[in-house]
C-alpha cells in the first residue's frame, strides 16, 4: 500500500490535460452489453474503478482489446453468464448499471448488492421500483439482487429523487423496451447526457436527457458503439482549486464551462479569476481568499463531489464560510483530517463551520474515500512543511496519473511505500 508525501507551500502554475470522466466512462461501459458486436470506447481514464469494470465485463464472457491510443475495444456477442459477483461488485458501486442492460437483454440479471466509498447509505430501491414499473420480477436472496422479464414493457416512472445510477441503469433498460418509457425527476448531471448521446449512437432513441424529464422509445435492438468519453468535470474543479489555494495560474485544458457553472460561481465568488476558452479553462488565484458558503444539490447545483475539495480551499479564506452537505450523510469524514493540519472547522449536522486560518502545517493524515482524498492532497499543497497521506489507494478510484499531473504543474508530491 502506498502513500503520498507533499512538500507545501508551492505556487501551481502551468498546463494540465483533464482526463476522461469515470462517472461517464463506467455507465458506457457498461451499456455495451446491450448490443453484440465490437464496441470502441476511447478516452477511458486509467483507473481502478475502470479496471473493475473491465474484468467485470470479461467475466460476463466479452472479449476486451486496447489500441495503441488506449482505445477500449469491447467484443459483447453471446454472454456466457449474467451475474455480477460479490468479489467484485464491492469494490464498486456504480457495478450495480450492469443489472439494467442484462435485463434488457437476456431477461435475467443476477447481481450482487453494491459497494464503494463509505460516504452514506445509497440505496438501489429505485432503480429497482423502475424495472418492476417495466414488468420486472426482483427478489433479494443473500446479498443479490435477481430480476426477471420476458420482455421489459415501457412505463411512466416518477423517481423519489433524482438518482443518477437510478436514471442511468432505467434509462438503458428502456432502450431495449417495447414502448415508450418516460422518466420524472430525473437526474440531470453531463454524465446523463453523455450516457444518452452514445445510447442514440447505438440507434437508441432518447429525448430530454439533461432535463428532469426524459422520454425513451424502446427499439427492437442496438449496434455497437464508438464513442469518446467526455472530459471529467471533477477532475478540472479540482485542479482549478489547486491553482486557486496556491495563489497560482493553472489552465486545465479539457474543461468545459458548461459542466461547471456551480463551482466556476463559488469560485469566482472566493476571489479567483477565469479565463475559458475552447480549449479549456484557466484560473488565477487570488492574493485573498474570501469566504463562500455553499450548499451541495444534484446538477445544476453544486456537485457534492466537489464538496470536500471547496471545504480544504475555505481554510484559508479570510473569515467564516458554512458548507451544508445534502445529498450524503456521511460525507464530512475529511474534517478530522483537516483537523490535524490546523484547520479550524466546526460540524453541526448536515453543516460545517469553516474559520479560515492563516496557515495549515503538514502531518500524516489518512484518506477516507475518493473525494476526501483529493481535499487532503489540496489542503497539503498549501500547507507548510510536509504532510504524508495514507491510504491514497481511494485517490487511484478517480485521478488517473495525480501526481504527475501535479508534479507537472510545480508541485512537490512523491508516492511511496507505506
Amino acid at each position: 500500500m502506498d502513500k503520498l508525501i507533499i512538500h507545501g507551500g508551492r505556487r501551481l502554475e502551468g498546463l494540465v490535460e483533464v482526463s476522461g470522466a469515470k462517472n461517464a466512462a463506467l455507465p458506457l461501459l457498461f451499456a455495451t452489453l446491450l448490443a453484440a458486436g465490437k464496441h470502441r470506447i476511447g478516452n477511458l481514464p486509467r483507473l481502478r474503478d475502470i479496471d473493475t469494470a473491465e474484468r467485470l465485463l470479461a467475466g460476463f464472457g466479452a472479449g476486451l482489446s486496447k489500441d495503441d491510443d488506449g482505445t477500449l475495444e469491447v467484443d459483447c456477442g453471446a454472454l456466457k453468464n449474467q451475474e455480477a459477483s460479490y468479489e467484485l461488485v464491492r469494490t464498486m458501486r456504480a457495478s450495480v448499471l450492469v443489472l439494467g442492460p442484462l435485463l434488457a437483454r437476456y431477461g435475467h440479471a443476477r447481481v450482487s448488492l453494491p459497494g464503494g466509498c463509505a460516504i452514506g447509505a445509497r440505496p438501489i430501491n429505485l432503480h429497482l421500483k423502475g424495472f418492476e414499473a417495466m414488468g420486472a420480477q426482483i427478489t433479494l436472496d443473500q446479498g443479490y439482487v435477481e430480476a426477471r422479464a420476458e420482455q421489459l414493457h415501457g412505463a411512466r416512472i416518477y423517481l423519489d429523487m433524482p438518482t443518477v445510477g437510478g436514471t442511468e441503469n432505467l434509462m438503458m433498460a428502456a432502450a431495449l423496451a417495447q414502448g415508450t418509457t418516460v422518466l420524472e425527476n430525473a437526474a440531470r448531471e453531463p454524465e446523463i447526457v453523455d450516457l444518452a448521446l452514445a445510447l442514440n449512437s447505438m440507434g437508441a432513441q432518447i429525448e430530454g436527457a439533461g432535463t428532469n424529464t426524459i422520454t425513451i422509445e424502446g427499439v427492437e435492438e442496438l449496434n455497437p458503439m464508438d464513442y469518446r468519453v467526455m472530459a471529467d468535470r471533477i477532475e478540472a474543479g479540482t485542479y482549478l482549486i489547486a491553482g486557486a489555494m496556491t495563489g497560482g495560474q493553472v489552465t486545465v485544458r479539457g474543461a468545459r464551462a458548461e459542466h461547471m457553472e456551480a463551482l466556476l460561481s463559488k469560485l469566482e465568488e472566493a476571489g479567483a479569476a477565469f479565463a475559458v476558452t475552447t480549449h479549456g479553462i484557466t484560473v488565477n488565484g487570488p492574493a485573498e481568499i474570501r469566504p463562500v458558503n455553499i450548499r451541495t444539490q444534484p446538477h445544476p447545483g453544486f456537485p457534492t463531489d466537489m464538496q470536500a475539495q471547496f471545504m480544504a480551499l475555505m481554510t484559508r479564506c479570510r473569515g467564516t464560510s458554512v458548507i451544508t452537505e445534502t445529498v450524503f450523510e456521511n460525507r464530512f469524514m475529511h474534517v478530522c483530517e483537516l483537523q490535524r493540519m490546523g484547520a479550524d472547522i466546526c460540524i453541526d449536522g448536515h453543516s460545517a463551520t469553516i474559520t479560515g486560518v492563516p496557515r495549515l502545517n503538514g502531518a500524516p493524515v489518512m484518506a477516507t474515500d475518493l473525494r476526501a482524498s483529493a481535499c487532503l492532497v489540496l489542503a497539503a499543497l498549501a500547507a507548510d512543511n510536509s504532510t504524508e497521506i495514507s491510504r491514497i489507494y481511494h485517490l487511484d478510484r478517480g485521478y488517473e496519473r495525480l501526481e504527475d499531473k501535479l508534479r507537472g504543474l510545480g508541485a512537490a508530491i512523491e508516492r511511496v511505500p507505506a
